[in-house]
């Protein structure tokens, strides 16, 4: 989903205007890098075109888009963290869409067993996001203010800070919050793109990000062009894009996704053949 640097003033995501061409370029088949057949990369203006087609022609709204991208990152996390793993979860979230994901997988992980707690310092003023947050204290889900003391005393961290859309540079107080994730120890999953990382080129080529590289990754509806960066654990959610699309609409994207097992939202791909 769309970091959402922008405040989202309605139902729509901010900045969604569709190209006259979604797809600046052929999408990326990393299939053969990772043993994923037929899966295509999206950039991100057909990311944004696409998650405005899913709003329109699709008939979703945010709420639902948010709910079930939310949903498949707490899946994905209770694959690569079982409860015996430990129950302390750390979610870092953004002031945008990215964010609401993060929101939402933590409201999920409570109704799981876990113990999350929240670092939203930048909280968003728009109901939605106020709603969200409010839902998670109703659950007696602590929000911190402190990230690195934070750290020390969870056992997995979700980086839902920002999302596809990000460009340009990391501002406060997001930096320290990168730089604790660069030097971590601790297990690191990212929501859709590890935060500070550019959608088509992956890490910085030096300087702040540069050394991030998250244990695991969850794609929403489809991996972006800096997945041929990512050496970790991969998983696609978004089983709800399988549901839309009429042959136009794929064949604009060449959208061709994964298939998923029984009631999963999330399915982990391959690279080179082997588990990531």
């Amino acid at each position: 989903m769309l970091d959402g640097k922008r405040p989202l003033a309605s139902p729509m995501r901010s900045d969604l205007t569709t190209p006259t061409s979604p797809l600046t370029s052929p999408p990326t088949d990393i299939s053969k890098k990772y043993g994923i057949m037929g899966l295509k990369t999206l950039s991100a203006k057909a990311a944004a075109a696409l998650d405005k087609e899913l709003m329109s022609t699709g008939a979703f709204s945010i709420d639902q888009l948010m709910e079930l991208a939310g949903l498949s990152v707490s899946q994905a996390i209770y694959r690569v963290h079982p409860l015996s793993k430990g129950l302390n979860i750390l979610v870092a979230c953004g002031p945008g869409n990215n964010g609401g994901d993060g929101l939402v997988a933590a409201r999920h992980l409570r109704h799981y067993g876990y113990k999350p707690s929240i670092y939203y310092p930048k909280r968003s003023k728009n109901e939605l996001y106020q709603r969200l947050a409010q839902q998670l204290e109703d659950l007696n889900v602590p929000f911190v203010d402190d990230f690195p003391a934070a750290l020390k005393s969870t056992d997995h961290i979700v980086d839902a800070i920002f999302g596809f859309s990000f460009s340009g540079e990391v501002r406060e107080p997001f930096p320290a919050v990168i730089k604790a994730l660069e030097e971590t120890k601790l297990p690191v999953t990212s929501v859709d793109a590890p935060s500070s990382w550019n959608i088509e080129d992956g890490p910085p080529s030096s300087g702040l990000g540069s050394s991030f590289h998250p244990e695991v990754l969850v794609s929403l509806t489809a991996p972006k062009p800096l997945v041929k960066h990512f050496k970790g654990r991969h998983f696609v959610g978004g089983r709800h894009a399988l549901s839309f699309g009429t042959p136009k609409v794929k064949e604009i994207y060449n959208l061709d996704l994964p298939q998923y097992e029984g009631i999963d939202q999330v399915v982990e791909v391959d690279n080179n053949g082997q588990k990531l």
